[in-house]
């Protein structure tokens, strides 16, 4: 018996610090189902510095990983291929030049999308795997370059907006991919702190839903997944007392000994302290003791609303 086949599109987030590459295949019922979902770290924002440039190693690094995704989705046979970048070429100052290698190299043209349109994607992407849910609901993304907050309540969306808060920067200033003292750590959280103002003095949410590399990874960490598996990561629900765990767990081994952390993404070892930190001065700042991990984010945003029925 043949198997049914409907039609596939493949969406690309080329990000920060890691490419996000999804090939969806929807159902006459309106469901989505994956058939490819994996992510490359790339660390296309490593070594940026002042100028913001994104370096020709990193750049080669992108372009690889990507004609690799394109390769695959054409061996999948997908109808369209939609590719979004967001914060590290968005503020590049050869961003459009990376956009041009990239579409030289691999036939795609990568859009770069502004901070507010990422994060309604990716709160697009999150709404998606919740199910019904009524009241107040903020959900972030933290990334390599930037972070996205979109504030809602129901099914509305009230505010969103994209800050250049983003684990690259802090692993670079404060050195966060070694063994990191009490006191920088410190001013690590104290910097992290002053760049999210703008999340001070806000109401409390209801519900707090975070995504993207960084929270997906502390999640399988918690869980100890030596291979990773979305239906676990998708819905768990992490507290303070976990991520601060995790903190301490990352501070007191450089980025070597962190890649023996089973669940711990290779090649994440270096950022994931930054990114543990960010994640725990938003839950300070919004008065949260826990927060709810969505697997699901701005590719499956971008995937239903470029190709969805």
């Amino acid at each position: 018996m043949t198997e049914t086949r409907y039609p596939r599109y493949a969406v690309i987030d080329a990000g920060t610090n890691s490419i996000k590459f999804h090939i969806g295949e929807q159902t006459p019922d309106g469901i989505w189902h994956a058939v490819v979902d994996r992510a490359e770290v790339t660390r296309m924002g490593k070594g940026f510095g002042q100028d913001r440039v994104i370096t020709a190693a990193a750049q080669e690094r992108a372009v690889l990983a990507i004609q690799g995704m394109v390769e695959e989705a054409r061996r999948h046979q997908v109808q369209a291929i939609a590719a979004v970048g967001t914060a590290g070429l968005r503020i590049a100052s050869n961003g459009p030049d990376v956009v041009s290698a990239i579409a030289a190299r691999t036939g795609v043209q990568v859009e770069v999308i502004s901070g507010e349109e990422e994060g309604r994607l990716a709160y697009l992407g999150a709404r998606s795997g919740l199910g019904a849910f009524a009241g107040s609901l903020v959900a972030f993304d933290t990334g390599g370059g930037s972070s996205q907050f979109t504030f809602g309540h129901d099914t509305a969306v009230d505010e969103r907006f994209s800050v250049e808060v983003g684990a690259v920067k802090y692993t670079e200033r404060f050195h966060l991919d070694q063994v990191t003292p009490i006191e920088t750590l410190a001013n690590a959280l104290q910097a992290i702190a002053a760049d999210l103002s703008r999340l001070d003095n806000r109401p409390v949410p209801e519900q707090l839903v975070a995504m993207g590399g960084v929270v997906t990874n502390i999640t399988a960490v918690k869980h100890r997944l030596a291979t990773y598996d979305p239906t676990v990561v998708q819905g768990t629900v992490l507290d303070r007392a976990e991520i601060d765990r995790q903190i301490e767990l990352y501070r007191t081994q450089d980025s070597a000994a962190r890649r023996s952390i089973v669940g711990l993404q290779a090649k994440r070892e270096e950022v994931i302290l930054a990114g543990a930190c960010i994640v725990r001065t938003v839950m300070q700042k919004l008065g949260k003791q826990s927060f709810t991990v969505s697997d699901r984010g701005l590719r499956h945003g971008l995937l239903a609303e470029r190709f969805g029925t």
